[in-house]
């Protein structure tokens, strides 16, 4: 039976955790409520349209 090795983290994770810790201060910054809000309101648009203009 292989031995199980601990202290071992995902080897996939540590890039983002490398890109994360570099943040850029002149990115944007966007309000994650904003970006829901945004995502419902296209939502909303693509069903309104879809009632109007059936294909």
């Amino acid at each position: 039976m292989p031995k199980n090795k601990k202290g071992e983290g995902f080897h996939s994770a540590a890039g983002l955790i490398r890109y994360f810790d570099s943040e850029d201060e002149k990115a944007l910054k966007v309000n994650p409520w904003f970006v829901v809000a945004m995502c419902i309101t296209a939502s909303v648009v693509v069903m309104v349209l879809g009632a109007f203009y059936p294909t």
